[in-house]
């Protein structure tokens, strides 16, 4: 695969050369992973997740279903109604995965399916497998909960990796009739219908990106503009829940179901970088820092209610009853990396960090066969979800988060580092290489680090024009303090207005760059106001939320009465877990706290008169591993032991 198409980088956001950005991301064929936790990831997906994914569709009936609308078989449809979106993720990750090394097998996968969607497709253009075979005469009439548009949106996604690697023609040719349709319907023709479930807008906007073909902007845009404005009947669930309660430039706090707003957020911002409405940038940001404040979980997670899968109020952020799916942690990165691009400001990246380490890659098990779509912060011993012990599964009867998953992590190289002018910016560290294209000519860099389980960071130029460029490295925000060196001297190492350390020089091959952010472990302590972890506190260890396994604790330390003291001592361990792999386990000076059972749970008596307190070692790993071994009790918020006993 070349690593731009047109002279462009091939990646999921690709924006124009007249878009507002201030920061434009790298091809995945320019940023290379070859080591840590995130090259650990692409491996399983490749060798494991993928093809399980494959055979799954196959097994649940997304592939059948389209047959059935393409009249080349019989019987029942099966599954909700938005099965074909299962496919089109899952044929995004099968195109960012053969763009990063090319599979026979995985190019026949798109080709065969994107000849079964050119069958199915109607001579309209349009394609909906449920709405063909099932309700051939409720096309559109149902946008409220219909998913069509929403499906369309990931089938046009597809299609743009599939087109930008050098995949199938065929699948965009579908794409684009679809688009084509949707841009008669529902621009030229008026219908004012918009979907329930947000995703085309951002998807029309980057088929706009690749093809130059200006109507799927202009219906992006039209989507945006006119949603809460009652335009969307009541599915049922309120407007709240659809956001279309208020328009998009009204509404200053999240409500209602997290995927879809956050969907619809990178829409927004995708909308602001093509047409400039600062508007929509404006209210976009206003919402980012609102979510962060006050509704986001310590691992990045969002959505604190199973009622709808949707936000909860501010600082509504119980441990034991996250939602936090999965599909939330990957539009929530999804939106903060435009707003990376549109502003450059490191804290986009930061939160890109913190949810890709935590809420999203606890999603995963170890071995790559078995996926979370919810993400509590903590599980007692007796939990039970309705028939399910909360435990990961292989598949799901809505499955939208393994193949939602597995897009992400095959282009989780777009995310690394972007450029700005004659400036290259890394955002995330992971170990392997970076070229880019400066307008002084070409850069490229080696990347030696064993993050996150050390905070040693080594960039070495490898190519470089002669003249001077700015190399830009982020300090995140959870690091107390850093030192820089280049070629071995110490250098300032403050970081500018943007939270990024900036050098400018005549870089040479063989200078070196080494940057060391401060590993030490910390306690965090929530805001006052969340009130369901008011007076705990929890773990930290560089971009790594960790958490309490039973299975790590000493006998009769059972992790519900598991507290720690506010000045703790916090001792590292690098060590091997079986079927976890390697890890940095972190032992806590800590506390069992009991209390007797007996009638109600409530006492007129002080705590500290009923409770037993017994010294302990508490043992803490990284929450992105937990439910690997045994299955049973987890917490990252412990109580606050304080002196008196309380």
């Amino acid at each position: 695969m070349s690593a731009t198409a047109g002279g462009r980088p091939v990646g999921p956001v690709v924006p124009t050369a007249t878009s507002r950005v201030t920061h434009r991301g790298l091809g995945l064929d320019d940023v290379r992973i070859d080591g840590g936790p995130w090259g650990r990831w692409q491996s399983v997906n490749r060798a494991v997740s993928i093809p399980l994914g494959i055979k799954q569709l196959r097994k649940a009936g997304n592939l059948d279903n389209l047959r059935l609308a393409a009249g080349e078989a019989t019987g029942e449809f099966r599954g909700p109604r938005f099965m074909d979106s299962d496919l089109y993720k899952q044929l995004e990750a099968v195109a960012w995965e053969t763009g990063r090394e090319s599979d026979k097998d995985l190019h026949e996968f798109i080709r065969e399916s994107a000849e079964l969607l050119s069958r199915a497709q109607r001579e309209d253009g349009y394609l909906n497998s449920y709405y063909q075979f099932v309700k051939p005469d409720q096309q559109y009439a149902e946008l409220e909960y219909s998913h069509e548009m929403y499906c369309a949106g990931h089938l046009i996604q597809a299609a743009v990796a599939s087109a930008r690697v050098g995949g199938a023609p065929k699948l965009l040719e579908v794409a684009r009739r679809f688009a084509d349709h949707l841009v008669k319907v529902f621009l030229h023709e008026g219908n004012s219908g918009i979907d329930g479930h947000p995703e085309i807008e951002t998807a029309l906007v980057e088929l706009y990106r690749l093809t130059g073909e200006e109507s799927y902007l202009r219906l992006a845009e039209k989507l945006i503009n006119e949603r809460g404005k009652g335009h969307i009947a009541n599915s049922g669930m309120g407007a709240h829940y659809l956001q279309d309660h208020l328009p998009v430039r009204e509404v200053d706090t999240h409500v209602g179901h997290a995927v879809r707003a956050l969907y619809l957020e990178a829409g927004i911002v995708d909308v602001y970088l093509e047409t400039g409405d600062e508007s929509l940038l404006e209210w976009s940001v206003r919402r980012w820092e609102d979510m962060v404040a006050s509704k986001t979980y310590l691992t990045g997670g969002v959505g604190s209610r199973h009622s709808h899968e949707a936000f909860g109020d501010r600082y509504e952020l119980p441990p034991d009853r996250a939602y936090t799916e999965t599909c939330a942690a990957i539009a929530s990165i999804h939106w903060s990396w435009r707003l990376l691009l549109a502003t450059g400001q490191r804290r986009y990246a930061d939160l890109i960090e913190r949810t890709l380490y935590n809420g999203f890659a606890a999603s995963t098990s170890t071995d790559g066969t078995k996926f979370f779509y919810v993400n509590p912060l903590q599980r007692r011993f007796d939990h039970i979800e309705g028939d399910d012990p909360g435990r990961r599964h292989e598949w799901f009867s809505c499955a939208c988060c393994p193949p939602n998953i597995m897009r992400l992590v095959s282009s989780l190289g777009h995310y690394v580092a972007s450029t700005s002018d004659d400036e290259l910016a890394v955002h995330q560290f992971a170990p392997g290489t970076i070229r880019a294209d400066l307008p002084a000519g070409e850069v490229a860099l080696s990347v030696e680090t064993d993050y996150p389980w050390a905070g040693a960071i080594n960039l070495t130029v490898d190519r470089g024009p002669g003249s001077e460029w700015t190399l830009a490295i982020r300090v995140p925000s959870w690091s107390e303090s850093a030192t820089v060196t280049v070629n071995g001297e110490p250098v300032a190492a403050t970081p500018g207005e943007r939270g990024y350390l900036s050098l400018r020089r005549a870089w040479q091959p063989g200078d070196t760059m080494t940057i060391e952010l401060d590993m030490t472990p910390r306690l965090v302590f929530p805001h006052q106001s969340i009130d369901a972890v008011r007076g705990s506190t929890a773990v930290e260890r560089g971009p790594l939320v960790y958490c309490f396994e039973q299975v790590d604790q000493a006998e009769g330390a059972d992790v519900g009465d598991l507290a720690l003291a506010p000045d703790a001592a916090l001792r590292v361990k690098d060590t091997e877990l079986p079927g976890v792999g390697r890890t940095v386990a972190i032992e806590a000076s800590a506390f069992v706290v009991s209390q007797p059972s007996d009638g109600l749970p409530y006492s007129t008596k002080r705590p500290e008169e009923l409770v037993t307190v017994t010294p302990t070692t508490a043992t803490a790993v990284p929450y992105f591993q937990w439910d690997n071994r045994d299955g049973s009790a987890m917490r990252v918020w412990t109580p606050l032991h304080l002196e008196n006993g309380s």
